[in-house]
């Protein structure tokens, strides 16, 4: 099979998209399957099977590249690619932007199957991401964009304010891009069910499938992954480790909150935090201003290979998103590593392996403390979630969910 994958993110940027696109790419692959990447860029790839669109020179979103308008993107595709209906045999889009439309313009124009994945809640990035008042501004407009391209494509897309999940008028116009964006499709792919119970309840009428994303699995193979355990009574601290970007969206503000309070009640731990974000320097503040200096350590953005050798001596791994309906990828590898995850939100207890972490009771910082207290008061903890982790890792596999995936793709190509 052809694949060409279109992503507004992929290259220059960190994070669990380019990763899971990266890990999918690599299994389809190894299978014998060709996969060629149209993404924005600011440099040439290496990768002759990566092709870089036309890219804003000072438009970035977050600082990763951002794709020219759809319409360029098109040209450039149509004229890179004469036969583009006779290269390729089906189109997945990731994300809702300019490389995203493009792919749907692209797949009408040549009458090829689309596959689209919805990643997450772009209300909810509007949301915790923009300033008061440009939330309904920032909302209009992306909508009104996507509107303009796709309108003729699908049917109209018109959703009122409610008290469910689009209580503002930048919510409620996030929510009809991302309706308008997966209507577009043949079929749909989201990380887990209860988003694609969100999307059909705000009118996605195409079919959906929850494929999770997968952890290559070299990463399980290469390393010998031992057991987490924490002695009772010793002065061992408790290692918390956070791989996802410190951000405001992954709420890494919040969890420094519960870590003081279970730093004033007298919790041993230590808190290793890989990556960066907008958050970077506010939580580095927090941890000098509270007296958490010697219990944290932030290393910024580094290496996979390095977050693989970190992983190696923690007991627990931490996500602390709410309401994003995210599948966050280095959870899914925390837990095929044997490492127990700890999270807040309950739409994550059937992403997270059974078993395999601890919910706190609600999304508060408070909350959040009190998880990590019961498990320094009951250290056995540990290591029966390490040990679920292990017994049902294969579940998060790339080589399993990759199967799903390509069950997908043949729905696709038989419509």
């Amino acid at each position: 099979m052809r694949i060409a994958v279109f992503t507004d993110l992929f290259l220059e940027v960190a994070g669990g998209i380019p990763s899971s696109i990266s890990a999918q790419k690599k299994e389809l692959e190894k299978l014998g399957h060709e996969v060629t990447v149209f993404c924005p860029g600011f440099k040439p790839s290496k990768d002759k099977s990566v092709v870089i669109l036309p890219t804003a020179k000072w438009i970035k979103a977050g600082g990763a590249p951002t794709a020219k308008w759809p319409k360029t993107v098109v040209n450039f595709v149509t004229e890179k690619y004469p036969n583009f209906a006779n290269d390729f045999d089906l189109i997945h889009a990731h994300y809702e932007a300019g490389a995203s439309i493009a792919a749907i313009l692209l797949a009408k124009k040549f009458n090829l199957p689309l596959v689209q994945t919805m990643h997450g809640r772009e209300d909810m990035a509007i949301a915790v991401n923009v300033p008061h008042p440009f939330k309904t501004i920032a909302g209009f407009s992306l909508n009104k964009i996507h509107k303009h391209y796709l309108k003729n494509l699908t049917k109209s897309v018109k959703i009122k304010t409610d008290t469910y999940l689009a209580p503002t008028v930048a919510t409620r116009n996030m929510w009809e891009l991302m309706v308008r964006e997966a209507n577009c499709a043949d079929q749909v792919i989201t990380p887990s069910e209860h988003f694609a119970t969100k999307l059909r309840h705000y009118g996605v009428y195409k079919p959906i499938t929850a494929v999770s994303n997968g952890v290559p699995d070299d990463v399980v193979n290469t390393i010998e992954w031992k057991v987490r355990k924490l002695q009772r009574g010793s002065n061992e601290p408790l290692r918390i480790i956070w791989t996802s970007r410190l951000s405001k969206e992954k709420r890494i503000m919040p969890f420094l909150e519960a870590l003081k309070i279970v730093k004033d009640k007298g919790g041993n731990f230590h808190f290793t935090a890989l990556g960066t974000g907008n958050d970077f320097e506010a939580a580095r503040k927090f941890v000098l201003e509270n007296g958490l200096s010697k219990n944290a350590t932030f290393r910024g953005a580094v290496s996979h290979s390095e977050v693989l050798k970190a992983l190696e001596d923690q007991h627990l791994s931490i996500i602390n998103s709410y309401g994003f309906d995210t599948q966050g990828l280095t959870i899914l590898e925390a837990s095929a590593t044997g490492l127990p995850v700890i999270y807040c939100d309950k739409d994550m207890d059937k992403v997270i392996l059974p078993s395999g972490g601890m919910r706190a009771k609600d999304e508060t910082s408070k909350k959040m403390a009190e998880l990590i207290l019961k498990i320094l008061s009951e250290p056995e903890l540990i290591e029966t979630m390490s040990k679920a982790c292990f017994k049902n890792r294969k579940q998060v596999l790339q080589s399993t969910q990759i199967k799903n995936l390509l069950a997908v793709y043949e729905k696709a190509l038989k419509k």
